[in-house]
């Protein structure tokens, strides 16, 4: 479960968040993969989304760990998530996945029937995978239980609903912790799987390079793909953005091409030279290159929020309609600003009230405060907003 950790009484209260190690919840009895799975390895089906499939780096890991030393491990996992396995030493193999919300193409299923898997782990809902993966020869396979498919599984874990209006204080990388603690894997150290980046930084555009070696650089993440209730206005990131360059920065928004005209939004008054919209210019690699190399991260709730974290980069994340005891960042070093309200969490892509009174209570100072000291502890002066 999450451990959530004040950091002072004014409000909105600002969090650390702590995936608690000791115990994962929650638990179910232990029962090691049997020998006869092992014939070739593992493969483990990562979640659709970017935020997701970090959160379940850490369950990946530990799988590892029960993999034979002959036997290999394989992700299957979308295309556009390639980068991030292929820079994993964990990760053996990837069997990548054209689309994401239909069926696999035939080329796919033969990749993964070529492999002949016997061993498997389902770390998304999807029934259609779970038959797929079985008509590819993959016999134990391990799932969450969901969407009538527990009978196609070897053996399923059965978690308790989300909690409507309230926190749920699970973390979701401690439910798939959960499940490769079953299958026999250790306990969770806290250490996320060593990155390799392929490609290197030199070996990406110069654009990018340059933005990289900058010594005060901070990274901007304005959109979310959930929905508009997830975002934190424009205008306040821009107030953030501008503060740091005033003070010798340089500033990054990231995201996808869809985010592009939020990112414009961002950056809007600021210098050319300063102040970079590259949402949908950057591929994966590009992207956490970028996050590696920044001083900070400024993120709503999303997925380079996650990748961010899991990077080791320090940040602040604004969450509103969203649990962030069930998908905060894993680090101990990010802030999470959160004011709870009575309708909240609410999971709404657009607020009923209009108002979104659960995420504009955060003002650019709350954030700007904090920043200041994460900065100072990275070594970089930073004053903050100026008072007009």
């Amino acid at each position: 479960m999450s451990q959530l950790v004040p950091r002072g009484a004014r409000r909105p209260r600002v969090y650390t968040l702590a995936i608690r190690r000791e115990v994962p919840s929650p638990r179910f009895p232990v029962c090691p993969v049997p020998e006869a799975a092992w014939r070739n390895g593992l493969v483990v089906r990562m979640p659709n989304h970017l935020g997701d499939a970090v959160m379940a780096l850490p369950a990946l890991g530990q799988l590892k760990k029960i993999v034979p030393a002959e036997c290999a491990l394989y992700v299957i996992a979308p295309d556009g998530q390639r980068a991030l396995y292929a820079s994993l030493p964990i990760v053996d193999g990837v069997i990548g996945l054209e689309g994401i919300h239909r069926n696999w193409h035939c080329e796919e299923f033969q990749s993964l029937r070529r492999c002949r898997f016997r061993a498997g782990v389902l770390f998304n809902n999807s029934l259609r995978d779970t038959i797929l993966m079985r008509l590819a020869g993959v016999r134990f396979l391990y799932g969450a239980a969901a969407r009538c498919r527990s009978l196609l599984l070897y053996r399923s874990f059965r978690f308790p609903p989300r909690p409507v209006g309230r926190l749920t204080g699970i973390h979701q990388a401690n439910k798939l912790l959960a499940m490769a603690r079953a299958m026999g894997a250790p306990e969770w150290d806290g250490k996320m799987p060593e990155f390799h980046f392929r490609p290197s930084l030199y070996e990406l555009n110069e654009q990018v390079v340059s933005i990289c070696e900058h010594p005060r650089l901070l990274t901007i993440a304005s959109g979310a793909a959930y929905g508009a209730a997830k975002r934190w206005p424009s205008e306040n990131f821009r107030v953030v953005a501008r503060s740091w360059v005033r003070h010798g920065g340089v500033v990054a928004v990231l995201g996808s091409a869809s985010e592009r005209e939020i990112g414009d939004e961002v950056i809007a008054g600021l210098s050319e030279r300063k102040a970079f919209n590259l949402c949908g210019r950057t591929g994966l690699a590009e992207l956490m290159q970028l996050l590696k190399h920044s001083v900070l991260t400024v993120a709503n709730d999303s997925g380079v929020m996650h990748l961010a974290a899991v990077l080791g980069t320090p940040g602040i994340a604004v969450f509103g309609p969203t649990d962030y005891t069930a998908t905060g960042p894993i680090n101990p070093h990010w802030r999470l600003l959160y004011e709870k309200m009575e309708c909240s969490p609410c999971f709404r892509r657009v607020c009923p009230s209009g108002k979104a009174a659960c995420i504009s209570r955060i003002t650019p100072a709350m954030v700007v405060r904090e920043m200041r000291e994460i900065a100072a502890s990275r070594g970089v002066r930073f004053c903050g907003v100026r008072r007009s």
